[in-house]
């Protein structure tokens, strides 16, 4: 049984967001634009608020809902394991040719889904970051390490692997971006910008 909860949630994490929200409603194949990324924060570029913000809510929802898999089968699996393969599931997708998103989101919804109120925290410190540096990558790369800072002070030790783990997946996912950043040619969000008012 737990190879089977552990096989599920690979499968939820597989769900392409983006590319249902894209096709369904937009018509619009994500992976044909801008970074080709799955994830949230492309679809936020290509399709707009609305678009980004639902795909980046299912993807969080993806990981909360293998986190709690275990307990609603009631299988004896750490729910952490079973939020991981989520994870993988979202970077390398089965339905989506294995290539997804960066691993964020669904992190988040592996937090959420285990400790919430540390979710509630790394949420807000990714929309300080993200208001301050204007980048997606590096407000993401500063909140997961900001969440291990977090699970070392507690001292719960499987979250203190996991999300070791996940710090390292969203780095080098995100090295591209860096070296991006490095040469100023990242691009920055644009609507967390104050408009001007002539």
């Amino acid at each position: 049984m737990t190879i089977v909860v552990l096989v599920l949630a690979y499968l939820i994490g597989s769900i392409p967001s983006g590319l249902i929200i894209g096709k369904l409603f937009y018509k619009t194949d994500i992976r044909q634009h801008g970074s080709g990324n799955l994830g949230g924060t492309n679809t936020f570029r290509i399709l707009g608020k609305k678009a980004g913000m639902i795909v980046t809510l299912m993807d969080i929802l993806k990981g909360t809902l293998a986190t709690v898999l275990p307990l609603l089968l009631g299988v004896e699996i750490h729910p952490l394991l079973a939020g991981v393969f989520a994870v993988l599931g979202h970077m390398y997708p089965i339905f989506a040719g294995f290539k997804g998103g960066k691993a964020v989101a669904t992190s988040g919804g592996l937090i959420l889904g285990y400790v919430p109120l540390m979710f509630i925290m790394v949420l807000a410190i990714f929309f300080i970051c993200l208001y301050i540096t204007k980048y997606v990558s590096l407000s993401s790369i500063l909140t997961a390490v900001s969440a291990l800072i977090y699970t070392i002070i507690i001292r719960d030790i499987p979250l203190i692997i996991v999300v070791s783990v996940l710090a390292i997946f969203i780095i080098y996912r995100h090295r591209a971006n860096l070296g991006r950043i490095k040469n100023g040619t990242e691009p920055k969000i644009k609507w967390l910008s104050k408009k001007r008012v002539d």
